[in-house]
């Protein structure tokens, strides 16, 4: 069945570090101002570690039990409220005494359908997520409302192969909920656009903006693009919300003419 054109909306907020209270608060003021003015949409996206901020020694912290999380009790009374499915960024998840940084997905009805667990963890440039987070084993594509959505956490950006397993699936949007910063704004403009044209597929590229712990910033520079790496909507260094309407039809077209899948190499064994 041939899809109609899909509304999405991607929230762009600073976490203050630590606060889960204070945060969930601005997200969902931030959630309800946008949907009102932009009169709903079908997908809300949010960045990473949003209940949290990016400073992985709080992460223990701040992680929540998906069976008595403060913010996926806010997310799902929103999704409800507001007839909205929401991709929730990631919160700090604690299971069985391990945790993870996860992506949850609440659909329409309120119901917690999927959850992500990043997979490349980001322990470089003075970081080190790895010794207090343990890493996801599978990506997750999500079908909601018809469309299949690939989920990614930050640093997943720079492994092309998990866009393209999700592309290969049948993957309609990609998305890449971030935490970025500041000084590597060339990577990340580059990346999230090359993502987007390298498997034909909309593309939400999703940061934070404001400090971090050492007094550095993120960057603050979310983007909806298209597949052919044109940016739709995007936002400098202010909390607020882009919106977009993607035309998936007009994709599947673009796919049908420029057929790339079909190119690709059995094998790219280098030889010695």
């Amino acid at each position: 069945m041939e899809k109609e054109k899909v509304r999405v909306l991607a929230i762009q907020m600073e976490s203050v570090i630590g606060d889960i209270n204070l945060n969930i608060e601005t997200v969902k003021n931030l959630i309800s101002a946008n949907l009102k003015k932009f009169e709903g949409a079908d997908f809300v996206f949010l960045p990473e570690v949003w209940t949290a901020g990016w400073h992985p020694p709080i992460f223990q912290k701040c992680a929540e039990n998906i069976k008595n999380s403060q913010s996926i009790k806010m997310l799902s009374e929103l999704a409800k409220e507001y007839n909205t499915n929401i991709i929730g960024g990631s919160i700090i998840r604690e299971e069985g005494g391990k945790y993870y940084n996860s992506c949850p997905v609440i659909n329409r009805e309120g119901k917690l359908i999927a959850i992500y667990d990043k997979m490349h963890l980001y322990s470089y440039y003075g970081d080190n997520e790895g010794s207090f987070i343990t890493k996801g084993c599978s990506p997750v594509m999500v079908q909601m409302d018809g469309i299949k959505i690939g989920l990614t956490i930050c640093y997943d950006i720079r492994f092309p192969e998990i866009y393209r397993a999700y592309r290969k699936a049948g993957a309609d949007i990609l998305v890449n909920a971030a935490a970025w910063g500041k000084h590597k704004k060339i990577p990340w403009d580059s990346m999230t656009t090359s993502r987007a044209v390298e498997n034909q597929s909309y593309m939400v590229a999703l940061t934070q903006t404001g400090l971090l712990a050492d007094g550095s910033e993120n960057l603050g520079h979310s983007m909806i693009i298209d597949y052919e790496g044109n940016v739709m909507d995007e936002i400098e260094e202010i909390e607020g919300g882009i919106y977009a309407e993607l035309d998936l039809p007009k994709m599947y077209e673009f796919r049908s003419k420029c057929t790339i899948l079909k190119d690709i190499c059995e094998s790219y064994e280098v030889r010695k």
